[in-house]
């Protein structure tokens, strides 16, 4: 399959081919080394086909583990990989498939690869819809499959990363702390001590945990995500790209990342300027956050029709106000 630049923006362009094919016969020549975070969501080892195509089994595993030396190549030294995937049944069974785990770990231990994992973290979404149907909804005997496993890695032990970039909103009783001026300070159940003044340095927020919580488990839950997520939040069913695909009367790509997510790792793991590349791009969710973000970005996706719905996004929204929004 040959390469079509579908379009370009300020920051980035959007290619639809084959991602392996472009990856050896051009990404390796011109981006080689130059990659700062690569990010997707790549298809992920389901039984049912869908219309974005995917790969099932041992063909499905020798395919993922073997994208490992490609992305390395790419990325630069101190760059990371952000992989988010999802979980796997077996076919006709009601027993979970270890196949996405093994894929995983052949990638991270591809011995041409030479790749570090840094941090697994869990992205959970309680909107999912209940899944797999058979066993949850039907028979009853499972639980909703809500959350997806994301697994960051590096090629370096020490990629370029800084958490005081994602913190998130002080808790209320932490903010009562801090005015107090003072806390039960001592000796912990865990035996850790804590020092009278461990907790009263105010640092504008707390440091994220490697649970993502795409949206709130309960009702009066106070909200702590990181700012970035609030802001890119895509749980509802109409936001501005699904409104425009609605009066299109266009079926839009069913497994879509959350901006949110990518947001969270592009603050986290870049700086403005640097290049992400995504290689299973779908409808361009991370090239639209880039743009926002100020991050150089290549796009790659090998259904021209879910190309031509990524040109909504654009659309949807007036980036520059948008962009503007952020830096208040």
């Amino acid at each position: 399959m040959g390469e079509k630049k579908l379009y370009k923006t300020e920051f980035g362009k959007y290619l639809i081919g084959d991602s392996v094919d472009l990856i050896k016969k051009k990404l390796i020549k011109s981006q080689k080394g130059k990659v700062n975070l690569i990010i997707t969501s790549p298809p992920f080892p389901l039984n049912q086909k869908k219309r974005y195509g995917n790969k099932n089994g041992e063909e499905y595993k020798e395919w993922f583990i073997n994208l490992a030396p490609l992305f390395a190549e790419l990325l630069a030294s101190d760059g990371s990989i952000v992989i988010e995937i999802g979980n796997a049944w077996e076919a006709g069974k009601p027993i979970q498939s270890v196949l996405h785990l093994e894929s995983l770990l052949g990638f991270l231990k591809h011995p041409n690869a030479d790749l570090n994992l840094c941090q697994e973290l869990i992205c959970y979404n309680p909107s999912r819809l209940p899944s797999p149907a058979q066993w949850v909804t039907i028979e009853r005997s499972r639980t909703i499959d809500s959350y997806t496993h994301v697994w960051w890695m590096a090629k370096s032990i020490n990629p370029k990363a800084d958490n005081s970039k994602v913190l998130r909103p002080y808790s209320k009783s932490m903010l009562d702390l801090l005015k107090r001026g003072k806390y039960n300070s001592g000796r912990r159940p865990s035996d850790h001590v804590i020092s009278k003044k461990s907790f009263l340095k105010d640092h504008k927020g707390s440091i994220m945990p490697n649970f993502i919580e795409i949206e709130k488990m309960k009702e009066n839950k106070e909200w702590r995500l990181p700012e970035n997520v609030l802001r890119f939040s895509n749980t509802s069913s109409n936001d501005s790209f699904l409104r425009m695909c609605r009066e299109k009367k266009l079926t839009p790509h069913p497994a879509r990342m959350n901006p949110g997510l990518i947001a969270f790792f592009i603050d986290f793991l870049t700086n403005p300027g640097d290049l992400v590349l995504d290689p299973f791009a779908g409808t361009n969710t991370t090239g639209f956050v880039c743009e926002l973000m100020e991050r150089k970005w290549l796009s790659i996706e090998a259904k021209e029709e879910y190309g031509k719905q990524a040109l909504l996004r654009f659309e949807a929204e007036d980036i520059s106000i948008v962009r503007n929004k952020l830096k208040v």
